[in-house]
């Protein structure tokens, strides 16, 4: 029966990849990628040769209808993105929900994903939290950070490495100087960081630094 699978693929390490995963990735038709370049390296790692075709942000929207039809018609396709599990701040989201209104079988493996090594390593309450991913980069951003300030959970967000010390600064505007936070990046990497402190140590101890890869805030709540 065809179906449409989501695949998480590792966020660094290329050993944290499930069993199963590699598995449905010989096993099925053909695999949707966010960048065929950078999944290639994945895939010739574990000797994987099935074909593939690029899926990404840019180019979801006008294909999404096709690759229903497609998987309708027989075809098996798995999803992946350069790295962690597909619609986490990746493409994936189209794609599985116009699957799932055409009554196409959809199915999510468990798998790597950043934020949760990230929120664990952090030391700040994880039984609950709230992801925000990426904030946007000009309008809509004072307005999310003004409805978060007062949250009550622990607060996950994506940061690129150029827009941290931004970032930073806004979110010591916004949730004081003094808020404990956890910083995480290069997760899996050879060159993984985790620092914890105030808002404030923490841009202190980035500003004068020249920051590189992916990173996971993690903020505390409002107590």
């Amino acid at each position: 029966m065809s179906k449409l699978y989501l695949i998480p693929t590792p966020i660094g390490n290329l050993e944290d990849i499930t069993l199963r995963a590699l598995n449905l990735l010989k096993e099925v038709d053909i695999i949707l990628a966010e960048d065929t370049r950078t999944s290639s390296k994945l895939l010739k790692h574990y000797n994987i040769r099935t074909p593939m075709q690029s899926y990404h942000l840019f180019n979801e929207h006008k294909v999404v209808d096709s690759w229903v039809q497609r998987i309708k018609g027989g075809t098996t396709v798995a999803l992946i993105t350069d790295a962690g599990t597909p619609a986490i701040s990746d493409p994936g989201f189209l794609l599985s929900r116009a699957c799932i209104a055409e009554g196409v079988d959809v199915e999510c493996l468990p798998g790597a994903t950043a934020f949760v090594p990230a929120l664990v390593n952090s030391g700040l309450p994880n039984d609950r939290f709230v992801f925000e991913g990426f904030l946007p980069d000009k309008k809509g951003r004072q307005t999310r950070l003004s409805q978060l300030a007062t949250e009550t959970k622990t607060m996950i967000f994506y940061v690129s490495p150029h827009k941290l010390l931004k970032t930073l600064t806004d979110f010591i505007a916004t949730f004081g100087a003094n808020r404990p936070a956890s910083l995480s990046r290069e997760l899996t990497k050879v060159h993984e960081e985790t620092k914890r402190g105030t808002l404030q140590e923490l841009l202190d101890f980035y500003k004068d630094k020249n920051v590189k890869g992916e990173i996971v805030m993690i903020v505390s709540a409002n107590r």
